[in-house]
């Protein structure tokens, strides 16, 4: 289920592979083990693709890119995940980063409104660099955290769940067959008395 549905909304391969801005990686990204999914690519991914979320930075799949090469996880998760950052959630995502950056460092917060563009990075962030860089950080390791070890329990109990399903299915068959023999043993055991019975007559 878990699998289905992660192949469900990967991006297509071929999308991914020609995106302009993915071919710095040149045959990097061709590496049959970025596109294999199984529990450690998909909790990998996800843990990829939310702690760039929470960087303010430009291009932000091309470092998620990056990163799911150099730690072999699936690609395309970890470039979909990225698009949780979009216009409508960056405001709030990285507000409240600052926020926790600012109660981390005791500092008061005051109100700004985030691009994520080379403009603004140059101009307003001098002003609230140090709560808000370290706001996304935290908040990046944690939302990766949480999403590495909620991915890998749920890939987990999908797997048992699946395994339970098949154990109570063969039980159900074999019972349905023992079920079967021992009907046709009723059957064959009056056929038998009877010819016993009448050989005992003669």
């Amino acid at each position: 289920m878990a699998r289905k549905f992660l192949k469900k909304i990967t991006p297509d391969p071929k999308k991914v592979t020609e995106n302009r801005f993915l071919k710095i990686f040149g045959k990097l990204i061709h590496d049959p083990g970025l596109w294999h999914l199984n529990r450690y690519s998909a909790s990998g991914a996800f843990a990829v693709g939310l702690f760039m979320c929470f960087m303010p930075i430009p291009f932000q799949m091309v470092v998620a890119a990056g990163l799911a090469i150099w730690f072999r996880v699936n690609l395309p998760l970890s470039l979909i995940v990225c698009w949780v950052t979009n216009p409508i959630t960056i405001p709030p995502m990285f507000y409240f980063a600052y926020l926790v950056g600012t109660w981390v460092l005791s500092w008061p917060p005051s109100e700004f409104d985030f691009e994520l563009s080379f403009e603004w990075l140059g101009n307003e962030l001098v002003h609230i660099w140090q709560p808000f860089l370290l706001g996304c950080f935290i908040c990046a390791t944690v939302a990766s955290f949480i999403g590495y070890h909620a991915i890998s329990l749920s890939w987990r109990y999908h797997v048992v769940m699946a395994w339970k399903a098949r154990q109570q299915k063969w039980k159900e068959k074999l019972l349905h067959t023992l079920h079967l023999d021992h009907d046709c043993d009723k059957e064959s055991a009056p056929k038998g008395q009877s010819e016993q019975k009448k050989g005992s007559e003669q």
